[in-house]
């Protein structure tokens, strides 16, 4: 007696159905409840424009929109301090090609220091702006953290000055 339970007997063949509901209720290929589509709402026909919905104005603005924006802020900073510090490199190398006088010279240096210098610049503004988003959304801690190190980069900057 192969496939038998224990006890000798031959248990019933085992089958599996998917009922399916009638052709009319099926919808987009999806097969859908005929009470969940009743109360389903019907699909628009042209996409929702942002000036047709209504934006919430101060506090009623959900924290991803927020952290999203200031995301944006950071992400600004940061893009505008490299590309200008590459424009001004990229300028340098321009008047390289100029003859050579002493105000050419002159102004590839310049140039050349100021691009550098806003490089170096630009994480230091990220972190002024991040702290400063921060601080507004109530994160008081990585305000006073990043006023910190702005208090301290400060400090070592006038220090290096007066040396």
């Amino acid at each position: 007696m192969s496939g038998g339970e224990p006890d000798g007997s031959v248990s019933p063949p085992v089958t599996a159905a998917v009922v399916a509901e009638p052709a009319a209720r099926l919808g987009r290929n999806t097969m859908m409840a005929a009470a969940a589509r009743a109360e389903a709402p019907a699909l628009d026909a042209e996409p929702v424009t942002a000036a047709e919905l209504d934006v919430p104005s101060g506090d009623s603005v959900p924290a991803r929109d927020r952290t999203v924006a200031g995301e944006r802020w950071i992400a600004r900073v940061l893009r505008v301090g490299a590309v200008l510090s590459g424009a001004m490199f990229v300028l340098s190398l321009g008047l390289e090609a100029l003859p050579g006088t002493e105000e050419t010279h002159v102004a590839i240096d310049q140039l050349r220091k100021a691009a550098a210098s806003l490089l170096l610049v630009t994480p230091v503004a990220r972190l002024g702006v991040a702290g400063t988003l921060l601080g507004l959304r109530g994160e008081w801690r990585y305000l006073a953290i990043s006023a910190g190190v702005l208090g301290l980069l400060a400090l070592a900057v006038g220090a290096g000055i007066q040396a």
